[in-house]
C-alpha cells in the first residue's frame, strides 16, 4: 500500500508541474490525487473508521486555511470592484525604466506583505499593462514582480500561503517573523533588482489611454472607504489573532462582514443591477475558486502520507542522512522552484513537530524565507510566476535564461543574510 500511496502521490506532482503540456488544469489533477489517495489508504487500512477519524481532523486544519484565503481574497476583489487599488496606481508618475522598476519592486514587496503574493501580482501587472506598451520591457517587469512578490510575502503571515500555513499551524508567531525576515527578504529583492534594472535603459512608452465611460463609477470617498476599510481588515487579522488567541480565519470573516455591511448601506438606494457589480455575491464570482481547490487537493495529498506514516519515515531518514538544518531547509527552497511551496511546507509540518522545533526557532523561521522565495528561482515555482506566466505568456525558456540567475542569487543572498544574523542574534 506504501509505495501505491507513493506512486499516486509522484504521479500526481508531475502531471501538475506539466499542466501546461497535458493541458489539464492542476486543481483537476489535485483533487484526484487526494481523493484517490485517501481512497486507497481507506481500502487497505484494517480500521476504516480509524482512517475516516484522521480524515476528518485534517479537514478541519484545511479547512481553517481554505476559509482564511476565501475571505482576503473577497476583501480584495471588493476593493478592486470599487477602484481601490487606484489610489496606488495612479500616483506612480514615473518614467525613467531603472527608477520605475525600483518603484515597482518596493511597491509590490510592500503591498505583498499586507496582502498575498498571488493578488499583489494580479493587481501589479494589471497596472504594468495600463504604464508599458513594449512587450519586452514588460516581459522584464512582470518577472520582477514576481521575485518582489514573492520576497514581500515571505516576511508576514499574510503575504504567502505557506507563511500563513506556518502561523496558523503555531510554527511562526507574527512580530518574530516579521523582525527576523524582513532584512533577509529586502536583500533577496535587491540583488535581483541590481541586474536587471541595470538592462533597462531609457524611458517607458505609455499605452494610448482609452476613456471608458461608467454611468456606475464609484465615488472618491466611496473608493477610499473601501480601499481602507479593506486593507484595514487584512492588517488587523493578526492583532485580532494575538488579542482573542482565536484562529485567523475568525478575524478575517469579521472583516468581510464589516466591509459587507460597508459596501451594501453605500450602494443602497441604487438600483438592483448596480448593487449588484458591487456586491460581495459579484466579489466571489471573480475569485479563483481553483486555486481554493488546488490547495485542498495538495493538502490533502499530504494529508493521506502524513496518516499512512509515510513522512514520518521520511524524516527519520532526512535526520539520518543529514543533521545540518541550513542544507536542508535550503534543499527544501530551492526544491520549491520545481514543486509548488504549499505541499512541501505541509509535508515540512506533518514531518516536524514542535517538540523537536519550537515556535520560532531556526528551522521555522528559515523555511519561511526558504519556501517563500525559492519559488522565484523558476517561473512556475510559485502561484505568483504561474499567475504572471499566463497574464504575460512569459515562456519557461525565456525565464529560465533571462531571470533566473539573478533570482537564485537573490534567494541565496538572502539566506546568507538571515543565517548571519541569526547568528548574532542568538
Amino acid at each position: 500500500m506504501v509505495l501505491v500511496l507513493i506512486g499516486v502521490f509522484i504521479l500526481g506532482y508531475l502531471l501538475i508541474s506539466i499542466e501546461h503540456t497535458v493541458k489539464v488544469n492542476k486543481s483537476a489533477i489535485a483533487l484526484l490525487t487526494g481523493g484517490l489517495g485517501w481512497t486507497i489508504f481507506s481500502l487497505f487500512s484494517p480500521d476504516q473508521i480509524i482512517v475516516n477519524q484522521q480524515l476528518s481532523g485534517h479537514l478541519g486544519s484545511i479547512a481553517e486555511i481554505l476559509f482564511f484565503l476565501l475571505g482576503a481574497m473577497t476583501i480584495v476583489e471588493l476593493v478592486d470592484a470599487h477602484n481601490g487599488f487606484e489610489i496606488i496606481t495612479s500616483r506612480i508618475q514615473q518614467t525613467n525604466k531603472r527608477k520605475l522598476s525600483w518603484s515597482i519592486g518596493l511597491i509590490t514587496f510592500f503591498l505583498s506583505a499586507v496582502l498575498d503574493n498571488l493578488t499583489t501580482t494580479i493587481v501589479v501587472i494589471s497596472m504594468l499593462k495600463k504604464l508599458i506598451s513594449d512587450k519586452n520591457d514588460r516581459l522584464v517587469f512582470a518577472s520582477i514582480v514576481v521575485i518582489a512578490a514573492n520576497a514581500g510575502g515571505a516576511w508576514t503571515p499574510m503575504g504567502d500561503v505557506t507563511t500563513t500555513m506556518l502561523w496558523i499551524g503555531g510554527q511562526i508567531t507574527t512580530l518574530p517573523i516579521i523582525v527576523k525576515l524582513f532584512f533577509p527578504s529586502i536583500v533577496c529583492l535587491i540583488i535581483p533588482l541590481l541586474g536587471l534594472s541595470y538592462q533597462l535603459n531609457g524611458t517607458i512608452e505609455k499605452p494610448h489611454k482609452v476613456e471608458l465611460i461608467d454611468e456606475y463609477q464609484v465615488t472618491s470617498r466611496q473608493q477610499s472607504i473601501v480601499f481602507l476599510t479593506g486593507i484595514t481588515a487584512l492588517i488587523m487579522v493578526p492583532v485580532f489573532k494575538y488579542a482573542t488567541h482565536l484562529p485567523p480565519y475568525m478575524g478575517i470573516l469579521i472583516g468581510l462582514g464589516i466591509l459587507w455591511i460597508i459596501t451594501e448601506l453605500m450602494h443602497s438606494k441604487k438600483e438592483n443591477k448596480v448593487r449588484h457589480s458591487y456586491s460581495v455575491a459579484q466579489a466571489l464570482r471573480k475569485i479563483d475558486t481553483a486555486t481554493l481547490l488546488f490547495f485542498f487537493g495538495i493538502l490533502m495529498s499530504v494529508a493521506f502520507l502524513q496518516s499512512a506514516g509515510i513522512l514520518t519515515h521520511l524524516s527519520a531518514w532526512i535526520n539520518e542522512k543529514t543533521t545540518n538544518l541550513t542544507i536542508q531547509v535550503l534543499s527544501l527552497g530551492i526544491l520549491s522552484s520545481i514543486i509548488d511551496n504549499v505541499p512541501l511546507v505541509s509535508a515540512a509540518q506533518a514531518m516536524f513537530s514542535l517538540e523537536q522545533f519550537p515556535t520560532d526557532s531556526y528551522f521555522w523561521e528559515f523555511l519561511a524565507y526558504s519556501a517563500g522565495t525559492g519559488g522565484s528561482i523558476l517561473i512556475f515555482g510559485s502561484a505568483a510566476g504561474v499567475a504572471a506566466m499566463g497574464m504575460e505568456k512569459i515562456s519557461f525558456g525565456w525565464y529560465l535564461k533571462k531571470i533566473t540567475v539573478f533570482a537564485l542569487l537573490g534567494f541565496l543572498s538572502g539566506a546568507f543574510v538571515y543565517i548571519i544574523q541569526n547568528h548574532f542574534l542568538n
